[in-house]
């Protein structure tokens, strides 16, 4: 699997912890723009209208809690439940400011900033960049608009630029090279100040020794082709969507396409039709699961993830600024014998006074090394306690590297097959059966 860093123009970050809720909140709006680090104008939003959406209720790991022996102790088990009952959770103070009183320009903004450029180049020097997903089962590079079918022959809307945490592995297009020391410095930041105290957090959850999982996910390394920068834009009326992938371990971080301040200003739109929303119940991304350990989702203002609750109902994900949003993918739920939970999730239209936002999303998605057998691992004393689920005979499991390329190269291109479950369809991959959710 590749790591990457992710924006997605409609908000994606997933977090979830069960609980019915009926949440009013107030939807932002355009109403000034400030100019950003990189020349360009910013989009201030005020809670102008509030929209009834009914949202997860999801944990909220502070990771500054971390530093001391009781503070981590304490999360070892909050981080233990989130991810065996729901599999989201929301982190705050990663160590990535909202704002800085010096220059008033924040991190996380500035990453957002950046995210942005991928999108600002021709479609000419964009095929120079495309990915060549199957035939390397990798995202680095472009994934061009309409590359997924979504469902009854309507395709996706979405544009992804993916790097690998190595960010040097391979070239990238011209305006964003300037840029790439601060990518690296932002996938090094995912990659160890929030993904691996998670992992060491996860370990320790499972009775295992801390370091279990950290040595298992390689910064950069050629054993392992995760994202580390994705850039996404999802289209709507007027989305768009970039990822920008990182090659060692499938770690992805994504970022939401933003209009680039100092370079042409991207597409206005590419808007889906209205005859396209029906066919598709005005889902993007129809529910799954994702195929790596953990997915870092930096929270954005525009509404559009949905996760599905144990009772089987879809929830929204809510915004909580400067917040990550954590959810655990497959390879986790294999190798923890399913005690951690992969949680279901889709990409929806947004709210209704939100559709006409454009919407921008950073991500970062963890993989184990590409050697890493996705086992259970049985010596973990909590495994020992419970039944073990597998997704299939030990003997017969793939490797991370296996699965992450298999998953990658079918994804959106197989002819999936209606399960008996209702409103579930299903495909074989790398000998494992994949669920899609409807």
């Amino acid at each position: 699997m590749e790591r990457f860093i992710t924006q997605k123009v409609l908000a994606l970050t997933s977090s979830i912890l069960l609980h019915k809720k009926l949440l009013v909140i107030s939807h932002p709006h355009p109403r000034q723009r400030n100019v950003s680090s990189l020349g360009r104008p910013h989009a201030v939003y005020t809670p102008d209208e509030a929209t009834a959406v009914d949202f997860a209720d999801l944990a909220i790991i502070d990771l500054a809690k971390y530093a001391t022996p009781e503070g981590k102790a304490e999360l070892v088990q909050d981080v233990r439940n989130a991810m065996s009952t729901v599999g989201f959770f929301y982190v705050i103070n990663h160590g990535y400011t909202q704002e800085q009183r010096l220059t008033l320009i924040s991190k996380t903004r500035r990453i957002f900033d950046i995210a942005e450029i991928p999108f600002t180049v021709s479609d000419q020097e964009k095929q120079k960049y495309v990915g060549k997903m199957k035939e390397t089962g990798s995202y680095q590079g472009y994934k061009l608009r309409q590359y997924w079918h979504v469902d009854a022959g309507v395709r996706d809307q979405i544009e992804q630029y993916n790097m690998h945490t190595d960010v040097n592995t391979k070239e990238h297009p011209e305006a964003l090279r300037p840029f790439l020391p601060e990518i690296d410095d932002f996938a090094r930041h995912n990659h160890f100040n929030v993904l691996l105290p998670l992992l060491r957090l996860l370990a320790l959850g499972l009775e295992l020794p801390e370091e279990t999982f950290v040595e298992q996910h390689t910064f950069g390394s050629p054993l392992s082709d995760t994202w580390s920068t994705s850039l996404t834009m999802f289209a709507t009326i007027r989305d768009a969507h970039i990822e920008i992938l990182s090659p060692h371990d499938e770690v992805v971080s994504s970022q939401v396409h933003y209009p680039r301040r100092c370079l042409k200003s991207l597409p206005s739109s590419y808007p889906r039709s209205s005859s396209d929303e029906e066919k598709t119940k005005n889902v993007w991304l129809k529910g799954h699961t994702d195929f790596g350990s953990l997915t870092l989702l930096w929270s954005q203002p525009v509404s559009a993830l949905q996760i599905m609750n144990p009772e089987g109902q879809w929830k929204w994900v809510k915004h909580i600024d400067n917040a990550l949003v954590v959810n655990a993918g497959e390879a986790l739920e294999y190798i923890s014998g399913r005690f951690y939970k992969g949680t279901i999730h889709r990409v929806h239209q947004p709210p209704i006074d939100q559709r006409d936002l454009t919407r921008l999303g950073v991500f970062f998605f963890g993989l184990f090394n590409d050697d890493i057998k996705l086992v259970p691992l049985e010596q973990s004393p909590v495994l020992q306690r419970i039944e073990i689920v597998r997704r299939t005979e030990d003997s017969l499991a793939p490797t991370m590297g296996t699965y992450r390329k298999a998953r990658i190269a079918a994804y959106g291109q197989t002819t999936l097959k209606q399960s008996a479950e209702k409103g579930v369809e299903e495909e074989q991959v790398a000998g494992v059966v994949i669920r899609h959710y409807n």
